[in-house]
C-alpha cells in the first residue's frame, strides 16, 4: 500500500472530511433511502460530498476509530481484536476498530434486536450475512445506507472485482440502481464443476466395505442392502475398528442443509432430487420452475426413505440432533455414511471415506444446487448503518478485505502466528511475487483451524487469484476433482435458478409465501420419512400447498428467471 498521509496538510484534510460528513448518520434524515421511486433522503445527499481520496489512504497519520458489530464461532476467540488478521490491519490502516462480538449460534436472535434500535446500532455490521428481505427492510427504514457512490471512489479493490465479472455488481445492485452491503464472493470452478454445485455431499465408510468384501453401491437398491450389512453386522465392525457405541448405519440432519440426505433422492421420477432446502424448487430443462414437493420423484424418494428408516438404518436422531453431537458421533467412528461438506469435518479422518456416487433408482441424475454457477456468493455480507460518522473511511477500510491478498486470510486464516497451526504459509508465485500458500492439514479439521484464525466478513476470491495471490486449499481442491470425476459425469440437469435480487414487493412476498410452505413441506417430509404416508396424505400435502398459494410463488420465481434467461 502506498505509505501517504504524512503531512500536517493531509492531516488535516482527514480532519475535514470526518467534519464535513459527520451528520451522514441522522437516522431521522434517511427514513426514506429505501422507499421505490428511489429518492434521495438527507442522508444519501450527504455521500455525494466530495472528499479527497489521498486523505483516505493507509496507514492514517492520525489513529481513526470506528465501531463495529460481529459474529464468532462457539469455542473460538471472542474479541476479535486478539485475532491476529485485525492487529495486521489496525497496523496497516492506523484505524481502530471498537468490536461488539456475538457468538454465532447466537446471532440469529440478537442480531435482529441490534438492528431494531438506531440509537446503539455500531457504524458497521461485518459478519451480517443479511438476506434480500432484511437489507430492503433496514434501507427502507433507514438503518443502513446505499454505498454505490463509496465503491466507486472510494474501493478500487472491490471495484476492480466488479470490473473483472460484471455479474457480480448487478447482483449487488437492487431495482433502483442502490447497493446496500458489500459482498462475500468465492469462486472454486465454475458453471457444473464448481465446489458450491453439491452441498450436501454423501460419504460412506469404504472401510467397511472392505472389511465385510461389499462393493460401492450404484443403485438405491444395492445401497440399501450396504446399509443392511453394516446393521446386521455391527457386533463385528465394533470389534474389528474399536468403536464404543451403537453403529449407525446412516446419519444426517434432516432439514439440515449440507448435512441433510436429500441427493440420495435424485434418481427417483424426474431426477429432480430436491437440492434447495431453502426453497425447494427446481429449473426443468425446458426453463420451468417447479416445487419439488409436487413431483413424483419426491414422493417416491421419500417413501424409499421411510423404507430405510423402518428398517433401522436412518439415525432416530437424524431428525433432532444439532451438529455438535453430529459431529460427536461421528468422530467416534461410529457412522457407516454421513453427509456434509467435507467428511474431514466429521469422520476421525479422511482415510477410509470416500464421496458416494449418484445412486440409480428410476433415473441416474445429480442436480446442481441452485445459484452455484456463479460459485459462493453471499449479497448481504457487510452494511454500514446510518450511525456512521465518516462512511468514506469505513469503505476505505472495508476495500482492504477485498485485497487479493487479504481476502484469502478473511475466508480462511492466516500466517505466521504463534500457535500450533497456521493455514498459510508465506511464500513466492512463479513471478517470484509474494503468495499465499497454504500449509498441509494433517490430521487437524480444516473448519477448527479456520474458525480459530478467519475473521470472514466481506471479501473476493476469484479463480484468477489461484497460484498469483493464494493457492487453492488441498480440502477445497480434493472436493473440486470429487465433483468434476464423480458428480458432474451424472449433472444432467441443465439449469439451475440464479442468484437474483428481487423487488422490495416481490422480495416480501416470496419471504411471507415462504414461511408457510417451507414449514409445511419441512414438516411433512419428516413425518413421513418417520410414520410413513398413503395418498390422502399426499393429496392433503398438494391441498396445502395450493391453499398458502404456491402458485404465486412459482409466478414470481419464473418472472426473474425468464428476465434472467434473456
Amino acid at each position: 500500500m502506498r505509505r501517504l498521509c504524512k503531512s500536517i496538510a493531509l492531516v488535516m484534510m482527514v480532519a475535514l472530511s470526518m467534519g464535513l460528513i459527520a451528520g451522514c448518520g441522522n437516522s431521522t434524515d434517511s427514513g426514506n433511502q429505501g422507499n421505490s421511486s428511489g429518492n434521495q433522503s438527507k442522508g444519501d445527499s450527504a455521500q455525494t460530498t466530495e472528499i479527497d481520496p489521498a486523505s483516505l489512504e493507509f496507514p492514517l497519520a492520525e489513529t481513526a476509530e470506528i465501531s463495529a458489530l460481529t459474529n464468532y464461532p462457539a469455542g473460538s476467540e471472542s474479541e476479535p481484536n486478539n485475532r491476529t488478521i485485525f492487529k495486521r490491519l489496525e497496523e496497516k490502516t492506523n484505524v481502530h476498530v471498537n468490536w461488539k462480538a456475538i457468538q454465532s449460534d447466537q446471532w440469529g436472535d440478537k442480531i435482529q434486536l441490534e438492528m431494531s434500535n438506531i440509537k446503539t446500532l455500531p457504524e458497521l455490521v461485518f459478519n451480517a450475512q443479511f438476506g434480500d428481505t432484511d437489507l430492503l427492510k433496514y434501507a427502507k427504514q433507514g438503518v443502513i445506507i446505499n454505498v454505490e457512490e463509496y465503491i466507486d471512489k472510494y474501493m478500487p479493490n472491490l471495484k476492480k472485482v466488479f470490473e473483472e465479472v460484471p455479474e457480480y455488481r448487478t447482483m449487488c445492485t437492487d431495482e433502483n440502481g442502490h447497493i446496500w452491503a458489500f459482498p462475500w464472493i468465492e469462486q472454486l470452478g465454475s458453471n457444473k464443476t464448481a465446489i458450491q454445485t453439491v452441498g450436501n455431499m454423501p460419504f460412506i465408510n469404504t472401510a467397511w466395505l472392505n472389511f465385510l468384501n461389499l462393493e460401492m453401491p450404484k443403485t438405491v437398491d444395492e445401497f440399501e442392502k450396504v446399509l443392511i450389512a453394516f446393521r446386521d453386522n455391527a457386533a463385528s465392525l465394533k470389534a474389528q475398528f474399536n468403536i464404543e457405541g451403537d453403529i449407525i448405519p446412516l446419519s444426517c440432519i434432516i432439514s439440515g442443509g449440507n448435512e441433510d440426505c436429500t441427493i440420495l433422492c435424485n434418481g427417483f421420477g424426474e431426477g429432480y432430487g430436491d437440492p434447495d432446502p431453502g426453497r425447494h424448487i427446481v429449473v426443468s430443462d425446458d426453463g420451468k420452475v417447479v416445487c419439488t414437493a409436487t413431483t413424483e420423484g419426491f414422493r417416491k424418494g421419500i417413501e424409499w426413505l421411510n423404507k430405510l428408516y423402518t428398517e433401522n438404518l436412518i439415525d432416530p436422531d437424524a431428525f433432532t440432533q444439532e451438529w455438535s453431537t453430529y459431529v460427536a458421533k461421528g468422530k467416534s467412528g461410529r457412522y457407516g455414511v454421513c453427509f456434509t461438506w467435507d467428511v474431514a469435518n466429521i469422520a476421525p479422518s479422511l482415510e477410509g471415506w470416500a464421496p458416494l456416487p449418484a445412486l440409480e433408482a428410476d433415473v441416474r441424475n445429480i442436480t446442481p444446487a441452485n445459484g452455484s454457477f456463479t460459485s459462493g456468493f453471499d449479497r448481504g455480507r457487510c452494511v454500514i448503518t446510518a450511525n456512521a460518522k465518516n462512511p468514506a473511511l469505513i469503505c476505505a477500510w472495508l476495500d482492504q478485505m477485498y485485497d487479493p491478498f487479504q481476502s484469502p486470510q478473511n475466508n480462511w486464516g492466516t500466517y505466521g502466528e504463534d500457535d500450533d497451526f497456521d493455514i498459510f504459509e508465506l511464500s513466492t508465485n512463479a513471478n517470484g511475487e509474494q503468495m499465499l500458500k497454504h500449509a498441509p492439514l494433517g490430521d487437524a479439521s480444516p473448519v477448527e483451524v479456520r474458525e480459530a484464525e478467519c475473521v470472514g466478513g466481506p471479501l473476493a476470491i476469484l479463480d484468477s487469484y489461484y497460484g498469483v495471490y493464494v493457492t487453492c486449499p488441498d480440502d477445497a481442491q480434493y472436493r473440486l476433482d470429487w465433483i468434476k470425476d464423480i458428480y458432474t459425469p451424472d449433472m444432467n440437469t441443465k439449469n439451475v435458478f440464479p442468484n437474483v435480487f428481487m423487488t422490495t414487493d416481490d422480495t416480501k412476498t416470496v419471504s411471507n409465501l415462504n414461511a408457510d410452505i417451507n414449514k409445511c413441506i419441512n414438516t411433512a417430509r419428516a413425518d413421513w420419512i418417520m410414520n410413513g404416508f398413503g395418498d390422502a396424505e399426499w393429496e392433503k400435502l398438494q391441498s396445502d400447498l395450493k391453499a398458502y398459494k404456491l402458485d404465486d410463488l412459482m409466478a414470481i420465481y419464473q418472472k426473474y428467471y425468464d428476465a434472467y434467461s434473456e
